[in-house]
């Protein structure tokens, strides 16, 4: 135990020494500068501020809930892995803040990121043959008689997942205008270092039902010692799964960017098309956690002495249900420390026009390993964004 402690403690230093460093080096970089910005420079806006919005592209991989009982599952049937995934797009929302003060080639931004998505997904799929067929129930002797009932139990396959997820990316960063352009001429370019704060949360609730194989099996009874019923009782499975699942992921780390802008058509004056383009790499240290919880149950009703002898055997008419199994494990509680990988990057068009700027593209970001996505053990998931964005900026003096 001591020696988790001391290794929390140490995380905790390395994070407030990143911070620090990155801070000392804005200020002294903000400091040491004594360039003389052109009359163009002083001409524009020294803060802008951003807002925007991101269709993304949700990889948000975790372990499916398989319960033993699933390979009794019809061939008819979809599986049941199909309806579990999350969802596959979220609608993000985001906003920027970046300060450029006069006579400094520096510039200071902060960028906020977040979006949510859940989806919930309720399937049943049955034989609608099965379940309309009548059947005669049994023959007597020496008469005949042949009454048709529905049957009791029909063969089904029920899904209900619930899946849900949050995530949260902040971004402080320090750069300066390299000014060199994707080709050399017009544009500008800067490289930027910081601090990058990223969270991600997921919950995951899952119910599984079955009937799997239900079947009449013909049975013969002596019926007050005078003559045989051909009877046909129905014996049927019925199972049922569920699973809950809690996740998590909190980091923070040192960043750098490098993002630049190349005009290729109109004049600032007048309005101006230029390709955006940026590459970005972060390294994330925080802690993983993960709260899973399951059960299984499957139990059997051998039919009994098919329906209407139930009029005179009581019970022994409609069967015994008896469970077959029954797997209920303890919860699941991990947390560990870890280091994430972040890279991403954007290209896309902009037009810009004096103090205003509108911009659409495409953005990614990968995060490698950030999610404990086990059930039973840990095993780690990547946590990956992508997709197209539209956003407005606004100049102000």
């Amino acid at each position: 135990m001591s020696e988790l402690n001391s290794k929390n403690a140490n995380y905790g230093i390395m994070q407030k020494q990143l911070l620090a460093n990155v801070s000392a080096i804005a200020l002294i970089g903000y400091v040491a500068s004594g360039s003389v910005a052109s009359a163009s420079d002083r001409d524009r806006p020294a803060v802008w501020i951003e807002l925007g919005s991101e269709l993304s592209r949700l990889n948000d991989g975790f372990g499916p809930f398989v319960p033993a009982f699933t390979s009794m599952r019809s061939s008819d049937f979809s599986s049941s892995q199909k309806f579990e995934k999350p969802s596959l797009y979220s609608l993000d929302g985001y906003g920027k803040i970046y300060f450029r003060p006069d006579d400094s080639g520096f510039a200071f931004s902060a960028t906020i990121r977040y979006g949510r998505s859940s989806v919930r997904r309720r399937v049943r799929e049955q034989n609608p043959f099965e379940a309309a067929q009548s059947y005669s129930l049994y023959t007597s002797r020496p008469s005949s008689y042949r009454p048709l009932r529905q049957p009791r139990a029909a063969r089904f396959a029920e899904t209900d997942a619930d899946n849900s997820e949050q995530h949260l990316v902040v971004d402080f960063q320090a750069g300066r205008d390299v000014g060199l352009g994707l080709f050399g001429k017009r544009g500008s370019s800067a490289v930027s270092l910081g601090v990058r704060f990223a969270q991600f949360t997921d919950k995951s609730n899952i119910a599984l039902k079955s009937d799997p194989d239900w079947r009449f099996q013909p049975k013969t009874v002596l019926f007050y010692g005078l003559y045989n019923l051909h009877v046909l009782p129905q014996a049927y499975h019925s199972n049922a799964g569920d699973f809950h699942a809690t996740r998590s992921f909190s980091g923070i780390g040192p960043s750098v960017s490098w993002n630049g802008s190349e005009p290729i058509s109109g004049e600032a004056q007048e309005g101006e098309l230029n390709i955006d383009w940026g590459v970005n790499a972060a390294v994330l240290f925080g802690r993983q956690k993960s709260r899973t919880q399951h059960m299984e149950t499957v139990r059997y009703n051998d039919g009994g002495n098919g329906y209407l002898l139930n009029l005179f055997y009581g019970h022994a008419g409609w069967g015994t249900m008896t469970t077959v199994y029954r797997h209920t494990p303890p919860a699941k509680t991990r947390s560990h420390s870890v280091v994430v990988p972040n890279v991403g990057g954007f290209a896309g068009l902009s037009f810009k026009y004096d103090a205003a700027k509108v911009s659409f593209g495409y953005r990614a970001d990968f995060f490698f390993g950030a999610m404990d996505g086990g059930i039973d053990t840990s095993k780690s998931y990547g946590r990956n964004f992508y997709g197209p964005y539209a956003s407005i900026s606004i100049g102000l003096p």
